[in-house]
């Protein structure tokens, strides 16, 4: 009786989540074919110059946009975080991108755990070298989804379908991402803004990009050496 109760709200929820997206699609095609483009197309300028175009509510689409990439899990999102650092400054832009990169990901994981979770499944199944769903469970989960979350540049859409089949909690998911995010966004946004204007800020880039690779690197050398130490004394 309970797994038929479950069934039926996936399949409604699922169903209202097509005559949503149905209905804005029919409502206002040209927008969504729009968006779609500037979501695959991976071009800096045309994500910057359509942004730039909702003028004084430029900011408020990109944070929606922002959310959408990021909710989906397939999409790149660092164009908008490019974009917001170039548009509105580096640190309006960090803030944006870091706030809604944050929501996209815990609607997608909202969303995997009770309604996709089959195909979340399918998404660790392909990726070998995630496929320890032990390592995401309890407090060691908090601890492992916030250091991946640090990773920039990392497949959203991998790990999110990875806490959506662990045993973490969502409040440890929650907060793991909005702290996680925070320093991953940052030098996505800081980076893509300096690749941008280069000439303006190429010391800056490139202090950062080193500071960046010696930081994750001492990271993962730290995370590798306790790893082996757990192994050692498990044996």
């Amino acid at each position: 009786m309970r797994l038929r109760s479950e069934t039926t709200v996936k399949c409604t929820a699922l169903i209202l989540l097509f005559l949503l997206f149905g209905g804005v699609w029919l409502l206002f095609p040209d927008v969504c074919a729009r968006l779609w483009h500037i979501m695959t197309c991976g071009s800096m300028q045309e994500t910057i110059d359509y942004i730039q175009s909702f003028g004084v509510w430029a900011m408020l689409f990109s944070f929606c946009l922002d959310v959408l990439v990021n909710a989906l899990g397939f999409l790149p999102s660092i164009f908008i975080s490019t974009a917001n650092g170039v548009l509105f400054g580096v640190v309006p832009g960090i803030i944006v991108s870091w706030l809604a990169e944050t929501t996209g990901v815990i609607l997608s994981f909202l969303l995997m755990r009770t309604i996709l979770r089959d195909s979340a499944e399918k998404v660790i199944r392909k990726s070998p070298y995630l496929s320890k769903l032990d390592e995401f469970s309890g407090k060691k989960g908090f601890q492992m989804m916030l250091i991946a979350r640090t990773i920039p540049y990392f497949p959203s859409g991998i790990l999110t379908a990875l806490g959506a089949v662990s045993r973490i909690s969502v409040k440890d998911y929650m907060l793991s991402n909005l702290i996680g995010k925070f320093p991953s966004t940052a030098l996505e946004v800081v980076i893509g803004h300096d690749a941008v204007l280069f000439h303006e800020h190429m010391e800056r880039l490139t202090c950062v990009v080193v500071l960046a690779t010696i930081v994750y690197a001492a990271i993962w050398y730290v995370q590798r050496k306790r790893s082996t130490k757990t192994d050692a004394e498990d044996n």
